[in-house]
């Protein structure tokens, strides 16, 4: 098997038929990109691809969206997707590398091990030439699925405020600039604009280059470039907890995995009017 996070689709294809690997398109969004990740799935995805849509194996009583669902909830709707224990999980996105690594990390905080990242995800595959299928997701045979959640790897808004006093760990916002700096409006309504006082911001645009996660010496030059030390504590965040999980990608592909990320993100943070907030560069 892999021992990368990060798998290319010449590796995925030379597997495809092995009956223990199984492919998730994790496809998923912004509002404004104006994309139906479920319509495009049906037109074309890489063959016997099991449909994962963020927003439905998350939290669905949550008011913030794609929080981490109960263990026990998560398993249940794994298990009723066909995927279980032992399998090697490949997660891909529409975009490139957008929304899979989210999928990517909360698999592994709920204990899965085998699973990686489709390197250029769709666009790359069918670059390459391989073939995509359409219709409806292949129904899979319900299997067992063991959902363990590393606590420690989701961070709360308290966890973030504590690293922000205590200089214990590095918060790292993984959203654009303008955002952060509180130039532009939040595109969730009663979100304030800004930053947290003392996080770093680390645009995960810089990370990836045509859909696919630039090579380790690139990483290292963009966290220094950002004032991000790797070798420290990291905790990272964005708007609700997607692109966050790219700068933790990033992290991983240089031996040094974040600590955490904070699940809640800038959704939860500006929306509450306890938490304080910056403005202007970090």
């Amino acid at each position: 098997m892999a021992d990368t996070a990060l798998v290319s689709t010449e590796w995925l294809h030379q597997r495809l038929d092995a009956p223990d690997i199984v492919v998730l398109d994790a496809s998923w969004y912004l509002p404004a990109a104006g994309r139906d990740p479920e319509a495009e799935y049906r037109a074309a995805h890489i063959p016997g691809a099991v449909r994962f849509d963020i927003d439905a194996m998350s939290d669905t009583e949550s008011g913030l969206p794609h929080m981490m669902p109960r263990p026990e909830v998560f398993a249940s709707r794994m298990r009723a997707l066909g995927i279980g224990d032992g399998l090697h999980i490949v997660v891909y996105d529409g975009h490139g590398l957008f929304s899979a690594p989210r999928v990517w990390w909360m698999l592994r905080t709920f204990g899965v091990r085998d699973v990686c990242v489709l390197d250029g995800g769709l666009p790359a595959w069918v670059a390459a030439g391989y073939p995509t299928e359409d219709g409806e997701p292949r129904v899979r045979d319900r299997r067992h699925f063991t959902a363990r959640l590393d606590h420690g790897a989701v961070a709360d808004a308290a966890d973030v405020a504590r690293a922000l006093a205590g200089g214990t760990a590095q918060v790292v916002d993984a959203r654009s600039a303008p955002r952060f700096r509180g130039e532009e409006p939040e595109p969730r309504p009663g979100v304030r604009p800004g930053h947290m006082p003392g996080a770093r911001n680390l645009h995960y645009g810089a990370l990836v280059t045509d859909g696919h996660l630039k090579a380790p010496d690139a990483l290292r030059a963009v966290f220094a470039e950002n004032g991000v030390d790797p070798d420290r504590p990291i905790v990272t965040t964005c708007g609700s907890g997607v692109t966050a999980a790219i700068v933790a990608l990033a992290l991983d592909r240089l031996g040094r995995p974040a600590r955490a990320l904070y699940d809640g993100s800038w959704s939860e943070w500006g929306g509450d009017p306890s938490r304080p907030v910056a403005t202007g560069p970090a």
